[in-house]
C-alpha cells in the first residue's frame, strides 16, 4: 500500500474513532480517572523531593565557601579550634570589608521546639554566628524586630521556623543550654534553608553548652564564584590543621541527596504499582471500544482499509485518554500541592527543615509522559486484537 494512501486511511479511521469517544463516555471516564489519579500521586510525591532540593539549593551559592574539618559530611560531625578559625580568617582567598575578613565562625546545635500543629517536640537547628554572618548572605534581611546584640542572650528566628513552630514570636523567652534567651527578631533569607534555623551569637552559645572556644564551620565570602584555589592552598599550608572547603552549593547538594533519592525511589515505586491498575482500566476501556466496533472494523477492512489504520485508530484513542488523564492529574497536583508548606527531617543533620512542595514544569511534563505511556500500553493489545479480527466473523455481527 502506498504511503500516502496509508496516511489517508489512518487519518480517516482515527478521526472517525475519536468522534465516537463521547458515546463510550462511561468506560472512557474510568480510564481517564485511573490515569489521572496515578499522575496526581506521582507528581505530588516527586514535588516533595523537588521542594526540599530547591530549598537547600536556594541556600547554596558559588561565591560562599564553607570550611569544615576534613572528612566531615556535615557541620554536626565537624570540629574546629579557635586557632584553626584564626588560620582560616587569615587566608588570602577571602574578601575583606571595613571590619576585616567577610567570614563567620559558626557553631551548630540541635534544640527541641514544639511544632505549632501538633505540640510535639521537633529538632530545630540553633546556629551560633559571628558578626559578619548577615553581610555574607546577600538575601538576608530582618522582616520583624531587630538583629541580635552580642552579650544579651538574644536570638533571631527564620521565617519558616516562626511559622512552623510555637513559642518563637518576637518577645518570647526560650530556655536551652544553661541560659534563658529572648527572641528579638524574625528574618528571611530568600527562601533558603537558613529560614528553618534560629540564630544567636556564637560565643554566647559556646558558654551555654560548655563548648569552650570550639567551632564547627567557618563561612567565607569568596572573591568570585567557585574561586577557592588560594584559600585551599592556605588551608593546606599549616599541617596542624586538617581543613577542607566546599562551595555552599556543593555542600547543600550533598546534604539533600539522601532524602531526594529516597523520595524519588518511593514515588517511582508507588507510580509503578498504581500504574498497573491504570493500565488494566485502560485495557478494559479499549477492549470495550473494540468490542462495540466489531462490525464497523470488519466493514472497514472489507472495503479496503488496512490493519495498520485500525491499530493506529485504537492507539490514538488510548493516547488521547492518557493525555486527558495526565493533564487533569497534573492540574490536580499543582492546585492541591504546589506551595504547600511542610517540614521534614534532614537525615544528614538530624534537624527539621521547613520547605514548600514544588510542582515544577519538568514534573508536570514527566507526569503527562507517564500518562501517555500508560495509555499506549493500555491500547496496544486491544489494537492488535482489532487488527487481527477475521473479517468474516465481524461481518456476521451485521
Amino acid at each position: 500500500m502506498p504511503g500516502s494512501q496509508l496516511i489517508r486511511q489512518v487519518f480517516a479511521v482515527t478521526v472517525m474513532n475519536l468522534r465516537m469517544v463521547p458515546a463510550r463516555a462511561g468506560t472512557a471516564l474510568v480510564s481517564v480517572v485511573g490515569i489521572g489519579g496515578v499522575v496526581a500521586v506521582l507528581v505530588a510525591v516527586l514535588s516533595i523531593s523537588e521542594g526540599f532540593r530547591a530549598t537547600l539549593a536556594l541556600a547554596g551559592r558559588e561565591d560562599i565557601g564553607i570550611v569544615l574539618r576534613s572528612g566531615s559530611a556535615d557541620e554536626l560531625s565537624s570540629g574546629m579550634t579557635l586557632a584553626a578559625v584564626r588560620h582560616v580568617m587569615d587566608a588570602p582567598g577571602i574578601l575583606r570589608g571595613p571590619g576585616g575578613a567577610l567570614a563567620s565562625p559558626e557553631l551548630y546545635v540541635i534544640i527541641d521546639v514544639p511544632m505549632r500543629s501538633t505540640g510535639t517536640p521537633a529538632n530545630v537547628p540553633l546556629r551560633g554566628v559571628g558578626p559578619n554572618a548577615a553581610p555574607i548572605r546577600k538575601a538576608f534581611r530582618m522582616i520583624e524586630g531587630r538583629y541580635i546584640r552580642r552579650g544579651l542572650g538574644e536570638v533571631i528566628v527564620g521565617r519558616s521556623a516562626a511559622a512552623q513552630f510555637s513559642g518563637l514570636a518576637v518577645g518570647s523567652k526560650l530556655h536551652f543550654g544553661r541560659s534563658q534567651w529572648t527572641v528579638v527578631g524574625i528574618f528571611e533569607d530568600g527562601g533558603s534553608v537558613s529560614e528553618s534555623e534560629l540564630w544567636t551569637d556564637a560565643i554566647e552559645l559556646q558558654a551555654a553548652y560548655n563548648r569552650g572556644q570550639s567551632y564547627q564551620s567557618v563561612r567565607v565570602r569568596l572573591p568570585a564564584p567557585g574561586q577557592m584555589a588560594s584559600l585551599e592552598k592556605h588551608l593546606r599550608s599549616d599541617p596542624r590543621f586538617d581543613l577542607t572547603v566546599r562551595t555552599e552549593r556543593k555542600f547543600y547538594a550533598d546534604q539533600s541527596s539522601l532524602l531526594v533519592t529516597m523520595v524519588r525511589t518511593v514515588g517511582s515505586l508507588i507510580a509503578l504499582l498504581m500504574g498497573a491498575g491504570a493500565v488494566f482500566a485502560a485495557l478494559n476501556t479499549m477492549y470495550a471500544a473494540v468490542a462495540s466496533r466489531t462490525r464497523e472494523i470488519a466493514t472497514l477492512r472489507a472495503i479496503g482499509f488496512g490493519a495498520a489504520a485500525v491499530v493506529v485508530s485504537v492507539l490514538a484513542e488510548a493516547l488521547l485518554l492518557g493525555l486527558v488523564g495526565g493533564v487533569l492529574g497534573g492540574a490536580a497536583a499543582y492546585l492541591g500541592f504546589n506551595g504547600f508548606q511542610a517540614n521534614t527531617m534532614n537525615w544528614q543533620s538530624f534537624s527539621q527543615v521547613s520547605f514548600a512542595f514544588a510542582v515544577t514544569p519538568p514534573l508536570l511534563a514527566t507526569g503527562i509522559l507517564y500518562a501517555l505511556v500508560l495509555g499506549l500500553i493500555g491500547g496496544l493489545l486491544p489494537g492488535l486484537r482489532a487488527a487481527r479480527l477475521p473479517i468474516t466473523a465481524g461481518l456476521r455481527e451485521l
